[in-house]
């Protein structure tokens, strides 16, 4: 049954709404998302973690629940707010309501909400601390004063909460057949800073076997598998604190392995490649965005889903801009002149979103190819 319940962002607007899934108090940082479909993806997806997040789509639950669309094996995000809550979904491949997975999880959501509003307030003011909680378990003001205490994602590592503690092979494909890969390029070794399962799931079909690492796993640990290549996964916070992988990362890239990154993971080989990297005003967080190829001009609607982003100005000169986004001109891609190595901000593996941008899968596999025939 829903419950009464508030919504209280760290400048002092309050909204109110009925609560659904687990009844608490969670604080984090909201965000919007622009997405159509796929809410399941996004609150599986870890880069998520300590976030609130907003859908503008205004019906969010018809599609249910399924066990193959997770992106991890947990919900990220800390809550998440809707105009319209689908209590019975209508999808043959429902197995659950979102409702119940959101009480499995311990999870809250809020309901009844003005998202337009939220989307404008975030848009003018940029990302901010919020507090999601029941009536029953706090007053208005213990809301906005526990919004206010949370620090905000800036400084915050993540990666090493969310990896995974064991490492592990995966050898499937994608949906919805999840064949075993064939090709046997590899193996690949992906550092999981909080990884998505599609990613892996294409990794495979590209490139064959893929050695999954925890966010802290040394070089030398790495390089004890023969590895053919190293990818770097998307993950949560910010970039710089984690000193760890930018350390193994500039490792890497002196005995030019090839090297692929996405999302976090492009940051911190830019990090690593001597750029810096800062905190947006709130972010892109949609499938809808529109990237441009600076060398062919071609442009490509791509998932996005960050709110750091590489400082163009801060590239070295060994470094250079494939990508940038049309809404706003910021990095979307860089390649390295004189190593192996490019990453992505968005997300090729599109999940949910477009799947234009999957080409650059296929560049790492010709890069990694290369790499082993020498």
């Amino acid at each position: 049954m829903p419950f009464n319940s508030i919504l209280v962002l760290e400048d002092g607007s309050i909204f109110y709404g009925k609560g659904f899934g687990e009844e608490k108090i969670d604080i984090g940082e909201i965000v919007f998302n622009t997405s159509m479909t796929g809410y399941q993806e996004i609150i599986t997806d870890p880069s998520y973690k300590k976030q609130i997040i907003t859908f503008t789509h205004p019906h969010i639950g018809n599609t249910g629940i399924n066990d193959e669309d997770h992106e991890s094996n947990k919900i990220h995000a800390s809550g998440i707010v809707v105009k319209d809550f689908c209590i019975k979904p209508s999808n043959w491949r429902s197995q659950k309501t979102l409702e119940e997975f959101l009480k499995e999880q311990g999870v809250m959501a809020i309901s009844g909400i003005n998202t337009r509003q939220i989307t404008k307030i975030i848009r003018e003011k940029g990302s901010m601390s919020c507090c999601i909680a029941s009536l029953g378990l706090i007053s208005e003001s213990e809301a906005l004063q526990k919004a206010k205490a949370f620090s905000g994602l800036e400084g915050l590592d993540l990666a090493k909460k969310v990896s995974s503690s064991d490492s592990y092979k995966w050898n499937e494909g994608v949906w919805p057949s999840y064949t075993e890969a064939k090709k046997t390029i590899g193996p690949i070794v992906a550092y999981d800073f909080g990884i998505k399962t599609n990613i892996l799931r294409l990794l495979s079909d590209y490139v064959g076997e893929v050695y999954v690492v925890n966010a802290k796993t040394s070089f030398e640990e790495v390089m004890k598998l023969s590895p053919s290549g190293i990818f770097l996964s998307n993950g949560p916070g910010d970039p710089e604190p984690c000193t760890y992988a930018i350390e193994n990362i500039r490792k890497f890239l002196d005995i030019k392995i090839p090297i692929f990154g996405i999302c976090l993971g492009h940051q911190l080989l830019a990090i690593a490649g001597g750029a810096k990297t800062h905190k947006m005003k709130f972010g892109h967080h949609g499938a809808n965005h529109p990237v441009q190829n600076i060398e062919t001009k071609e442009v490509m609607i791509t998932s996005q889903n960050h709110g750091f982003a590489v400082d163009t100005n801060s590239l070295p000169s060994n470094i250079k801009v494939s990508y940038i986004s049309l809404f706003d001109q910021s990095l979307q891609g860089i390649e390295f002149q004189d190593t192996p190595a490019f990453s992505f901000q968005g997300h090729p593996e599109a999940s949910p979103g477009p799947q234009e941008i999957q080409i650059l899968f296929n560049q790492f596999k010709l890069m990694v190819e290369d790499y082993v025939k020498t």
